[in-house]
């Protein structure tokens, strides 16, 4: 039976946006309540004819928070080289890895250097434990990905948490895949350090139907009343 999560009471989760938009980060880092961004090649891919390294410098400049930018090399000397020049764009820049043999690798070369890392394509607790064991700064496991094939993905949550904190393993839980604001509920519950989601799925946060009946009828009371004191003062 799985225990509960030993969360460390003075840890605050972080939100992230996933996305390479920079109008959706824009408006995001506005609302005051965003941590960091990840990105991956669809995501900068849907955003047209546009520099990668460049595009990554301006979502440094606009969040207050880690960035993370994937290589897109498979092999050690690749990973290696892009990870190096992804990091010399910003000091916000993470460098996110693909959760493969020469990945695990290179999250150890990168910690070395101390480059900060983001293990990528998680989907096992046993992965993210070599991940940790690497030194990857965060763990990225794929909760939505995993429902889509009938399992379950806060689970696996759940149980790299349950992992870390036994061994006392300092990376963080990026809990990613997100698509729905039930999901980020569950990863919060499950003790995840970080939930990062679409734009859409943080404005859906937001959402509840009696909060709008609640301030309609607000407003409409506030309305009746100063008509009232219109009439009153009319009569007076």
């Amino acid at each position: 039976m799985l225990l509960c999560p030993l969360i460390n009471a003075a840890s605050t989760m972080q939100f992230f946006v996933d996305t390479a938009d920079l109008d959706e980060i824009r408006e995001a880092s506005d609302m005051g309540i965003l941590d960091g961004v990840t990105t991956n090649p669809s995501l900068v891919k849907e955003q047209g004819n546009v520099d990668f390294h460049e595009h990554v410098f301006a979502i440094c400049e606009i969040v207050d928070g880690d960035v993370s930018a994937e290589v897109t090399a498979t092999d050690f000397d690749g990973m290696m080289e892009e990870g190096r020049r992804l990091h010399q764009i910003h000091e916000n820049v993470v460098v996110k890895i693909p959760l493969i043999k020469d990945g695990i690798k290179a999250l150890r070369a990168l910690d070395e250097e101390d480059i900060e890392t983001n293990c990528t394509l998680c989907f096992s607790p046993t992965q993210a434990t070599l991940a940790a064991k690497a030194g990857a700064d965060y763990i990225s496991p794929f909760i939505g990905r995993i429902d889509d094939i009938s399992s379950d993905g806060i689970g696996l949550v759940e149980e790299i948490v349950q992992i870390y904190d036994t061994h006392d393993f300092d990376t963080d839980v990026l809990a990613a895949s997100i698509r729905h604001p039930t999901h980020v509920k569950r990863a919060a519950l499950a003790g995840a350090d970080v939930a990062t989601m679409p734009f859409e799925t943080l404005l859906n946060l937001l959402e509840h139907p009696l909060t709008d009946r609640g301030l309609e009828r607000f407003l409409a009371d506030w309305e009746e009343y100063k008509d009232a004191r219109k009439a009153e003062a009319g009569l007076a």
